[in-house]
């Protein structure tokens, strides 16, 4: 049955590599967004640059964060990661996976094998703590991977940890507050390509979303990403060479109850170049339910019910999360 689905995967998987590599003058149908849900390239909407605070990772005294190392593993996954997505499609298609509770795993779009419509993105994913569990699993070719996202892994983890503590003390909390969950928690490597697109302007890299986890530490090659502010505006993410991008996700939200908020992002795609990002994605364990903090709660009702890691893996196997953000799910009706 396992090589059956299998065999049924490989033939209805086609990479957005694939296509670019074709010189197809246009995207396939599945990639047509409704003209509401477009990016506006041509117009003046999305094309405003938002300025982002920058933080000196120096002044956090930790070898792992000097801004030579940063500089040196951006030069090295830039280089592995264009080596892994030029493998011959057989190779890559040894890992190829529509299973989201898989540990590693290859794929195009989302999931391609349930997405009503598709994006112009192909990714590998694992996980990447605790580090020696897992490193095994990952791909082997090109031989310097398992290296240059080790040290990516490891640099990060040291960093989530550092900000955790940081975002915790902000809110009035102590500073150890989710100590115990992050030492045992989850890091998910996602990498991610994003094709030269015949038609940027009708499709994207990747849907507005907002990521599961407490922290998302971001490493780009280009320009491309976009949040939404306040106004839910498109704002375009600036580009700066050797600098991590912090976004907060859905458990901050939940922790603080609602004090912070996840930031709902998406990927535009341009025509010129393929796009590279490096999303380490941190949570707390997989089955580790995170609530809203009793301090930050008071008298009040908790404005959201709890969650873990699992149950949003459950919830896009089962559900379309680019109709409903898996957040909004867990809002109590008196937030």
């Amino acid at each position: 049955m396992e090589e059956t689905m299998k065999s049924l995967l490989d033939d209805s998987f086609e990479s957005a590599m694939t296509l670019t590599n074709s010189g197809a003058p246009q995207v396939p149908d599945r990639y047509v967004l409704p003209p509401s849900q477009r990016p506006a390239l041509g117009s003046s909407l999305g094309t405003i640059e938002t300025t982002l605070p920058i933080i000196d990772l120096s002044l956090l005294h930790e070898p792992l964060l000097r801004s030579s190392v940063v500089r040196d593993i951006n030069m090295a996954c830039k280089e592995f990661a264009t080596q892994f997505f030029d493998l011959p499609v057989e190779e890559k298609m040894l890992l190829v996976s529509a299973d989201v509770h898989q540990p590693v795993r290859y794929g195009t779009s989302l999931n391609h094998s349930t997405d009503r419509v598709h994006y112009w993105r192909d990714f590998i994913k694992h996980y990447s703590y605790p580090l020696l569990k897992w490193i095994d699993m990952w791909p082997s070719n090109p031989p310097c991977y398992k290296e240059k996202v080790g040290k990516y892994a490891e640099a990060t983890h040291v960093l989530h940890k550092q900000l955790i503590e940081a975002i915790s003390e902000s809110l009035g909390l102590e500073k150890n507050y989710l100590q115990e969950q992050t030492e045992e928690g989850s890091q998910v490597m996602a990498v991610n390509c994003y094709p030269a697109c015949p038609e940027p302007e009708i499709t994207l890299g990747m849907p507005p979303h907002s990521d599961f986890g407490s922290l998302t530490i971001l490493l780009q090659s280009s320009q491309g990403l976009q949040i939404m502010d306040s106004s839910k505006d498109w704002i375009r993410v600036p580009y700066i060479e050797g600098s991590l991008i912090v976004q907060l996700g859905d458990q901050v939200e939940v922790m603080s109850n609602g004090i912070y908020k996840s930031v709902i992002h998406r990927v535009t795609v341009n025509k010129d170049y393929k796009r590279l990002s490096f999303a380490s994605l941190h949570s707390l364990p997989l089955q580790k339910k995170i609530s809203p903090a009793p301090e930050l709660v008071g008298n009040n009702a908790p404005a959201y019910g709890e969650f873990s890691f699992n149950d949003f893996l459950d919830y896009i196997s089962n559900n379309d999360c680019v109709q409903q953000r898996f957040i909004d799910t867990l809002k109590k009706s008196n937030s």
